[in-house]
């Protein structure tokens, strides 16, 4: 008998692997928990596999949930691809969202490929900035939509997720062990730059800027070379680059809001895509191992 793979279950089966778990992928589908563990279970059984490997206290991906998952994810962005060219014409122009540089990964790049998926006539320009220039340019009016990290939140803006400083470094490095003074790289307009010289100040931490540049590859090649050390938001972290476990022997560093700015223009197609970018950054997590989920 011909067995048929339903694109709306393939779709809860993928969300709960980028969403870390059932729960925080129903929130995203906007379903019930019991709804997508349903539609898991008709998966398996369909299949005569198992997908997830629910014997530890997390969730894996089992050898065939792995090879389903690269499926799964091409089936569903043609079936969007085509519903979208087949379908929609009533929506063309385009939005510019701004986002600093060092929160486009991992969320930014998914945001575009839905929003690309149900709206292929939208054209989304993404500027990658600061948040000082971003603030500047949405305040000209030149951007639909920005994001930010700052401190605080005004009351134009809109707070989708709160995390904390943490210092970076290259894995296994010993750059923040090393003969003081605690050598930096930072970006000239960095916001983090100043708050992490105060902390190390008030913490008698003597320091030296040895990088000061507009390039973001450069600050990455400098930490990557265990050369010096820098600070990002937590979960952003590029993946040649790690949390430093430095046990206490660097001071705590302040939380930051991730914020997020929209004009009031009444365009749906604007609203839409502030709706994507909500999701993208409410459901994120701290990345786990490749093939590990959490079982929230």
């Amino acid at each position: 008998m011909m067995r048929n793979l339903d694109i709306t279950t393939l779709r809860s089966f993928v969300a709960v692997a980028d969403n870390g778990g059932v729960t925080r992928a129903a929130g995203f589908l906007h379903l019930t928990q019991s709804a997508v563990s349903m539609q898991l279970k008709r998966l398996e059984e369909l299949l005569d596999l198992q997908l997830l490997d629910r014997s530890g206290r997390t969730i894996a991906l089992t050898a065939s949930g792995e090879q389903l998952l690269a499926y799964a994810r091409r089936m569903i962005a043609l079936n969007d691809e085509a519903i979208g060219r087949l379908t929609d014409h009533a929506y063309e122009g385009e939005i510019v969202l701004g986002v600093p540089h060092d929160i486009v990964y991992p969320a930014i790049p998914q945001v575009l490929q839905r929003f690309n998926a149900l709206y292929p006539r939208m054209k989304v320009q993404l500027l990658s900035s600061y948040t000082v220039a971003l603030r500047e340019q949405f305040a000209r009016g030149e951007c639909d939509l920005i994001l930010t990290t700052e401190t605080s939140t005004s009351e134009q803006g809109e707070t989708l997720a709160t995390r904390p400083l943490r210092w970076i470094g290259a894995p296994n490095g010993s750059a923040w062990r090393q003969q003081q003074p605690l050598k930096l790289a930072f970006a000239r307009d960095c916001t983090f730059r100043p708050k992490v010289m105060r902390a190390l100040d008030a913490a008698g931490v003597p320091w030296e800027l040895i990088v000061e540049t507009d390039s973001d590859r450069t600050i990455e090649a400098t930490v990557s070379a265990d050369l010096a050390v820098c600070a990002m938001i937590e979960g952003t972290e590029p993946p040649h680059l790690m949390q430093i476990d430095h046990g206490g022997n660097l001071p705590d560093l302040p939380i930051q809001r991730i914020n997020l700015y929209s004009t009031n223009s009444g365009s749906p197609m604007v609203s839409e895509l502030a709706g994507l970018v909500r999701q993208a950054f409410r459901t994120i997590s701290t990345p786990l191992s490749a093939s590990q989920y959490s079982a929230a």
